[in-house]
């Protein structure tokens, strides 16, 4: 995680948020330019989130539900005026794109399967969002519509064009499950280690209860883009539990996730 020392003026902020900013070390840590991340150097630390209006609220809503299974961090409040807040209290430890756990890749590789393999054994009947399947399918069709394609990733998984690419997502929308409690975006930067143990999970806005091989999908994605090699790959599906992975299904999710940001 990047933080760049900021200024900011309190007054463009909530006043129900005014005190917490004042006087403290303020620190941005976007990673994006739909969303702004702040982080609140003050306690234990807090982080601040500010998107377009309408855009947290699937967040906050998970981010809950797995702090309620010991799995995020608190969220203290959520504010929709003009724009979108959200703050929560910070995941001790760092995230696993930091220089220590990108040092020991096999150990990475292995304890990030091993964290999936628990989170997906976890009873969903309560989650709130039961449609995660659905919701996947609409995302990618509402990204198709608007021309965003990965041509880069496509070509990884042997995708030429949008059409051929959204040919086989049509063709085989109605073979994902709602079975699994998912991260939905599992990536190195999304999960936190505090010594090594598992601390938590951020950025929640894409959870729910869907297809486990969405993150079965990003999980291996996470560990090619970011060790900068896919020897990694079957490492990480022996790790989580070869059993439960189909790897030609992975190439199936793979035509719904070229369309996007």
């Amino acid at each position: 995680m990047i933080l760049k020392p900021i200024a900011v003026d309190v007054i463009d902020f909530p006043a129900e948020l005014r005190p917490l900013l004042s006087g403290a070390k303020l620190y941005d840590s976007s990673c994006s330019e739909q969303a702004k991340v702040i982080y609140i150097e003050k306690d234990s630390g807090y982080f601040l989130k500010r998107s377009p209006k309408g855009s947290l609220e699937r967040e906050v809503l998970m981010t809950k539900y797995f702090h309620s299974k010991g799995l995020a961090a608190n969220v203290l409040a959520y504010i929709s005026d003009e724009y979108d807040w959200m703050l929560s209290e910070k995941v001790q430890g760092d995230d696993c794109i930091s220089r220590k756990h990108l040092d020991e890749p096999k150990r990475l590789c292995d304890t990030i399967a091993e964290r999936l393999s628990i989170l997906h054994s976890i009873d969903f009947s309560d989650c709130p969002v039961q449609n995660h399947s659905e919701l996947f399918i609409t995302s990618a069709k509402d990204y198709m519509e608007k021309g965003m394609f990965d041509k880069k990733q496509a070509q990884i998984w042997g995708y030429e064009s949008p059409e051929e690419a959204w040919k086989v997502a049509t063709a085989n929308a109605h073979l994902l499950e709602a079975n699994t409690l998912l991260h939905g975006d599992y990536c190195l930067p999304n999960i936190i280690l505090d010594d090594w143990k598992f601390s938590g999970f951020i950025d929640l806005d894409m959870a729910g209860v869907g297809d486990r091989h969405i993150d079965l999908y990003w999980g291996s994605w996470t560990l090619l883009y970011n060790l900068k090699t896919d020897e990694y790959r079957d490492r990480f599906f022996d790790a989580y539990g070869r059993d439960k992975v189909d790897k030609d299904f992975l190439r199936i999710i793979a035509a719904f996730e070229v369309f996007g940001e």
